[in-house]
């Protein structure tokens, strides 16, 4: 089967990018599944369950993307994220600033894919300037600020990867492979443990199901690229699954070059698929609307935002769902830390946005 899909490689990861990414954005659509959102109901609300949901999103991915990787269906190791050096500045600052930022562009990339797919405008020039930052933190006008601070805070690891179960087997000396696992069940069983002790999630289908949803697409992912993963190839294609930043930048450059490239990887593809989920849900919901800019701080906030969220995104290697959901399923050291600054950064984000309000008034 593996064979099969090596030879037709680009027309498997683009489909599977499509479908993949109209799931995840009529799931994201529908049950209003919002990280920026989850952080914004603690703050205000007191409410946890979209919280929660996000928490059992990361939860499923990595218990699925441990068993594909036990099954040999993808090598997680030869992802981006399990790289043998530690950016801990990358993840922190760029956390932080993306954080911040999605406070004020109204969410984080995922959720504005699905905003453009319901017919929010302010999100589709949200996404054209966080594409564009994204680019200019990877090779354009930030990316030698970006290259020289990476170079100059990376830390190298002695076990040549940044996975947790690497450093248990380690430090426990136990055999290769046997601090994953552990590593995994204990992640997964406190996760599920801190979601369903709580009477008010368990008795929301909708947020169950929208955590469930978006951890399954994100093992789709892993599934699709890791069967269509050739190192013999003359230019692997990396495993990877859904993340939203640079390949937000990457659709921009995709529908400007089509024709050096007709076929589009998996990233794109999912951008474009989340697009289409969101416009398909939004449709049979009947809640499709175009929405401008309310006045010129509301565009302001959203420029902003968006500015932070392309070179924070590119910093920390991904997003809430590129890094905190994607990157948590293999493990990776960056992304919990990723993860947790992101949160931080939301929830300044979201005091210095009520004072600008405030000023406003």
């Amino acid at each position: 089967m593996r064979e099969a899909i090596v030879a037709i490689a680009p027309q498997w990861l683009a489909i599977g990018g499509l479908v993949i990414g109209f799931v995840f954005g009529a799931i994201v659509f529908r049950t209003n599944f919002c990280t920026m959102g989850s952080v914004s109901d603690i703050v205000n609300l007191g409410d946890w369950r979209r919280f929660r949901a996000w928490i059992l999103a990361a939860a499923t991915a990595l218990a699925g993307a441990q068993v594909l990787q036990g099954l040999g269906v993808v090598d997680l190791t030869k992802s981006m994220y399990l790289g043998a050096s530690f950016n801990w500045f990358g993840n922190v600052a760029g956390g932080l600033m993306f954080g911040y930022g999605m406070v004020f562009a109204g969410g984080c990339a995922s959720r504005n894919l699905a905003r453009v797919g319901g017919g929010d405008l302010r999100a589709l020039l949200t996404l054209i300037v966080l594409g564009l930052f994204a680019y200019m933190a990877i090779g354009g006008i930030l990316g030698p600020i970006r290259s020289w601070l990476e170079q100059s805070t990376s830390i190298a690891l002695p076990t040549s990867t940044q996975s947790v179960g690497a450093l248990i087997d380690r430090g426990l000396a136990l055999s290769a492979g046997t601090g994953r696992i552990v590593a995994s069940a204990t992640i997964v069983l406190a996760a599920l443990v801190y979601c369903f002790k709580d009477a008010e999630f368990r008795a929301s289908p909708v947020h169950v199901l929208s955590g469930i949803g978006i951890g399954l697409c994100v093992v789709a992912g892993w599934a699709v690229t890791g069967l269509a993963f050739d190192d013999l190839a003359d230019r692997p294609t990396t495993p990877i699954s859904l993340t939203y930043v640079r390949p937000t930048g990457d659709a921009l450059e995709w529908l400007q070059r089509y024709t050096a490239g007709p076929i589009p990887g998996f990233g794109v593809a999912s951008v474009f698929g989340a697009i289409l989920g969101a416009f398909v849900a939004s449709m049979a919901m009947g809640r499709f609307r175009l929405l401008t800019f309310s006045d010129t701080g509301d565009t302001l906030r959203s420029l902003l935002g968006a500015a932070l969220m392309g070179v924070g995104g590119v910093m920390a290697l991904g997003c809430t769902v590129g890094q905190a959901i994607t990157g948590v399923s293999t493990l990776a050291i960056g992304s919990f830390l990723t993860f947790a600054a992101i949160v931080a950064g939301a929830v300044v984000g979201l005091k210095m946005l009520e004072r600008w309000l405030m000023a406003e008034a």
